[in-house]
């Protein structure tokens, strides 16, 4: 792994996303091994090395209709064809003998091609409702062109090729092309182990009686849904009270064994915040200064256990300033760790349903739901109650609108770029 400490400490200007990413990017490597997955239970794993063809794809030409296949050149030229028909060709049942001139072969779809006798063979196939049959011959229409209906050896992938990169994390398309190109099995990342905790004397277990002045702990369990969705191997510690030897001694043995730890809340410089002071008693912590809003403080680091850094991720104590900032910031980080490469959620332009002012130099999110307008045009309107406590504004939004440093305001009807939360929470 590279160097966590350099990596992830800062000065004390503030930094924006884009720089805090590029340099995360450059700094850090895969945290897990590699093993061997079976092709088919690989989806959401993260592709170790490059997945190269082994052969052509499709290995043979082949029919891609249901129909009959005939020579170009036995065909008239300006009027209807009459063939006898002489064999049948299916998937998997090839002709068995060489094909001859003067001759319609019937073909099913995805059926292998016929080579002729001192010639390629038959290159042209008419689909089976645009011919006729009559009185034991087969009319053929004029106008098809040369190779119609044939598809080429290779046609989809050339053998030698890379068809999927190393860091690919796999979707259901990536599976089927590893399919095709015969492997049962390809070479994956290990699942990151991941270790959650909350801390506080306060937070309690959903279910749990709720004492005056105490919450449920919705934090904990955001983090360790989300981890989940990008396939991550999730370890949950519970709660920890407020006890500095506790917390320390918990997060050196989670340390030990595991490749990534998370938290939030407990990392700032009050009096009761023990994270910080056990993370920086068995490694380092840096706090990152970053302009956004929602989202600080947001503190990195690593703690230090048998030979090894276990990296450290201290997001913010405020639910929505929470899944914004693993969204953003502690999302790229994950990935990296997983082995997977630079990953920039896309954004979509949409027109905004309301009136904001921003303060220049800071990046700021809205939460928003999308509409669909009388022109079929998409229009996301801004959450009422955006504090960084309202959990249902994530809930009943389709995702977040995304302004950049230089904006200042946004006025009803100007195009705003959008993420969807589908595109960064699966």
């Amino acid at each position: 792994m590279g160097d966590l400490d350099s990596c992830f400490r800062v000065s004390d200007e503030r930094v924006t996303v884009a720089d805090a990413v590029k340099r995360f990017a450059g700094g850090i490597e895969a945290a897990a091994g590699i093993e061997t997955a079976a092709t088919a239970g690989a989806l959401g794993r993260i592709l170790a090395e490059d997945i190269v063809a082994r052969l052509d794809t499709p290995p043979h030409d082949n029919s891609a209709v249901d129909g009959y296949a005939v020579y170009f050149d036995d065909l008239t030229a300006d009027g209807e064809t009459r063939l006898g028909v002489t064999g049948r060709i299916a998937a998997g049942h090839p002709l068995g003998r060489e094909a001859r001139r003067g001759e319609a072969l019937q073909i099913f779809t995805g059926a292998p091609m016929p080579s002729g006798d001192n010639d390629p063979g038959p290159d042209t196939i008419f689909m089976v409702e645009d011919c006729k049959l009559e009185d034991g011959a087969l009319i053929l229409p004029a106008g098809i062109k040369r190779g119609a209906n044939r598809r080429r050896a290779g046609e989809d992938v050339k053998a030698g090729a890379v068809v999927l990169k190393a860091g690919t994390r796999l979707r259901p398309q990536d599976i089927a092309m590893a399919a095709s190109l015969g492997y049962a099995e390809i070479p994956v990342y290990r699942r990151l182990s991941v270790a959650v905790f909350s801390t506080g004397d306060e937070v309690r277990e959903p279910g749990a009686p709720l004492d005056t002045g105490c919450i449920y702990d919705a934090n904990r369990f955001a983090i360790m849904a989300m981890l989940e969705r990008l396939g991550c191997q999730v370890r949950d510690l519970g709660i920890f009270p407020d006890d500095r030897a506790v917390i320390q001694d918990a997060v050196a043995a989670a340390a030990a064994g595991h490749d990534l730890l998370m938290t939030s809340g407990g990392v700032s410089r009050g009096e009761e915040d023990h994270v910080r002071a056990s993370v920086e008693a068995l490694g380092a912590v840096h706090f990152w200064n970053l302009a956004i809003k929602p989202g600080r403080p947001i503190a990195l680091g690593y703690v230090e256990a048998d030979g090894k850094k276990t990296p450290f991720v201290g997001l913010p104590g405020n639910p929505v300033a929470v899944m914004v900032t693993f969204l953003k910031i502690a999302r790229p980080i994950v990935l990296l760790l997983e082995g997977a490469g630079s990953e920039e959620p896309t954004l979509f332009k949409v027109a905004a349903g309301f009136d904001y002012e921003k303060k220049p130099g800071r990046r700021e999110w809205l939460r928003a739901s999308l509409a669909r307008g009388d022109n079929g045009a998409l229009t996301a309107n801004k959450y009422s109650e955006d504090g960084s406590g309202i959990i249902s504004s994530m809930v009943a939004a389709d995702g977040l609108i995304e302004l950049d440093e230089e904006l200042t305001c946004v006025r009803q009807g100007e195009m705003v770029d959008f993420l969807p939360f589908n595109e960064v929470m699966g």
